[in-house]
Parts: structure tokens; C-alpha cells; sequence
């Protein structure tokens, strides 16, 4: 796509106004879960992926699919299960009537795709998905075939039941940009839930940004300046989690037996950045990376048994932290 701005400046307020559009048409569908929605969008044109947690019956796959409409994206959802095959993700090469090789391609061909309980399945399937996540493209017998662009994976996770699966490592967690803790309504939305989706009225959404466009804004974000201080700020934040390093934080030196890597540093700048931009702010602050720290960190760092066992979560303390 050309260049339809003529600075950075005036494509930042573009970003801007396309996300308030996009806020106001999701919100036809999704009752409330505003950080959530924000989050997804700040991953998609961040050019990361996202990792959904949450209890089943919280509309994840009715969000996934209102994203991809009003984005004028095509979107997939692949259940996870323990018979799941790599080939049954990115597709396999098949003998047809002519005896010649012939590419079937799988659903991991889509722009959003939902892989729905990806720890339900075993940890050569996941590979298979997480190596699409970094190349953006698949290996099947030899021949490389490159994914669609934009390309983005929001996998969910259900916090409650573990019996029967295969949780992530951590070297394959940190490949996801975020990990976006999906919580119950609040009593006023989950009544206009009930009021929404009880009747024979169906809410439907236009699209209001272009692939081209979400395109654009992806390269837009890299190039939103940042101050050394900033680099610096965000840098230090991800140094403070990892207890053996001369820098860390007291709490990190206690509490958790693993910290964040550079993967966390380089998202918690990009994060900003984006977050910035659809805020209609040309450049970002410590308010920014603070935004977008929790979920870039908080699947990042392992906690010991003493924070186990003193009910300490993950969330509070990056939030000290970050205070």
C-alpha cells in the first residue's frame, strides 16, 4: 500500500480514528471486555500473537470472529484435541488421480486463526502451529509455503481443567506477545448479554479498515519514535524480573525462580508504541510500556513455592514492580 499520508503524524491520527471506529463496532457485539479487545487489536498490528485465558462461556470464538469482520479478515478455529496431527494444521501433500503430488493446504491458512485449547493436544502439534507463529509460513516435504498476511493466532487456554493436558513450556509461551486473562462480566454487562443474545435479534458489523491498511499501521508502529530513556525504562523492567542478574528487584530475588528474556524487552517497546498510537499520542511513555507490561510479563516469569504458598500472584508482582 502507498504511502496515502503525508506524515507520520497525520497516519498516527488515522490509527487513531480507525480504532475508535473499530472499538464502537465490536462493541455491537462484545459487551464490555474493552482490555481485552484492546489487547487483541494492540497484538494485531503489533505483528504478535496473543494466548486467550479463561473459563469456557465467555464468547472467545465470538470475538475472534467479530475481530476478523470488522477487520475484513478471513479467520479459521481449529479445536485441539489429543488425536490433533501436525498435518491436520498445515495441511498435507495428497496422491491425486493423476499420481502427482498435490498440496492440500490446511485451516492454518487464514489471517486470524482461533486455536481453541491449543494445551488440549500434544507438544508436537503445538510445534507445528508455534513454527507458523515465528516464520509465518509452513514446511510440509520439503517445500515452504508462506502464510497469509496479516497472520494471527489468538490461542485459548482454560485455566480450571488440567487433567488430560499438554501445558506450553515456557520457551514456547514466550512466543506468544501476550497472555490476556479473560474474567466474568460485571452484573450490568452479563444482564445485557442475556438481554442481547435471548431474542431473535442479531447484531451485525461492518467492516471499517482495509487489509492494506492494517498492513500499513503494522509498519506504521516500528517506526513511531522512542526516546533512549524509554529503551532504557523498558529494558531495566524486564532485567528486574530475573533473579540472578545484579539488577534484580528484591521481590524477584524472593519470589520467582525464572524472569523475563529479551523477547520480553522488544515487545514491551512495540507494545508501547502501539498502544501510543491508537491513544492518538505520536510517541510513547512510561504510561504506555506500563499499560502493556502485565500481559507481556506475566507469563514471562515462573513464581517459587514460597510465592505459591503465600498466594502471591503472577499480577501482583509485576504490579510492584512496576510501582
Amino acid at each position: 500500500m502507498n504511502n496515502i499520508y503525508n506524515t507520520n503524524k497525520e497516519a498516527v491520527d488515522a490509527l487513531h480514528s480507525k480504532y475508535q471506529q473499530l472499538r464502537l463496532e465490536i462493541s455491537k457485539v462484545i459487551v464490555g471486555q474493552d482490555e481485552t479487545v484492546r489487547n487483541v487489536l494492540i497484538s494485531i498490528f503489533s505483528k504478535g500473537h496473543g494466548l486467550l485465558v479463561g473459563v469456557p462461556g465467555l464468547a472467545k470464538t465470538l470475538l475472534v470472529s467479530t475481530i476478523s469482520e470488522v477487520l475484513g479478515l478471513s479467520h479459521n478455529r481449529i479445536q485441539f484435541t489429543p488425536d490433533l496431527m501436525p498435518s491436520d494444521i498445515v495441511g498435507a501433500e495428497i496422491l491425486d488421480e493423476n499420481r502427482s503430488f498435490r498440496f492440500i493446504r490446511g485451516p492454518i491458512f487464514s489471517n486470524i486463526i482461533l486455536a481453541d485449547e491449543i494445551n488440549r493436544t500434544p507438544p508436537k502439534t503445538q510445534a507445528a502451529l508455534l513454527e507458523a507463529m515465528q516464520e509465518h509460513a509452513v514446511t510440509v516435504a520439503g517445500n515452504t509455503y508462506k502464510l497469509d498476511e496479516p497472520f494471527f493466532v489468538l490461542a485459548t487456554q482454560n485455566p480450571i481443567e488440567q487433567e488430560g493436558t499438554y501445558p506450553l513450556p515456557e520457551a514456547q509461551l514466550d512466543r506468544f506477545m501476550f497472555n490476556i486473562w479473560l474474567d466474568y462480566p460485571s452484573l450490568a454487562e452479563e444482564l445485557l448479554v442475556v438481554k442481547n443474545t435471548t431474542t431473535d435479534r442479531i447484531a451485525h458489523v461492518n467492516t471499517v479498515i482495509s487489509k492494506e491498511e492494517i498492513l500499513y499501521f503494522q509498519q506504521l508502529v516500528r517506526m513511531i519514535p522512542v526516546t533512549d530513556q524509554l529503551y532504557e525504562y523498558a529494558v531495566k523492567l524486564a532485567v528486574k524480573t530475573r533473579p540472578t542478574a545484579p539488577e534484580a528487584h528484591p521481590l524477584a530475588k524472593e519470589y520467582l525462580t525464572w524472569g523475563a528474556g529479551p523477547r520480553a524487552s522488544q515487545y514491551l517497546i512495540i507494545g508501547a508504541k502501539c498502544h501510543a498510537a491508537l491513544n492518538g499520542k505520536y510517541s510513547p511513555d512510561r504510561e504506555d510500556v506500563n499499560a502493556v507490561a502485565r500481559p507481556i510479563l506475566r507469563h514471562r516469569v515462573v513464581r517459587n513455592f514460597k510465592a505459591e504458598a503465600e498466594g502471591l500472584r503472577t499480577d501482583d508482582i509485576i504490579g510492584r514492580l512496576l510501582s
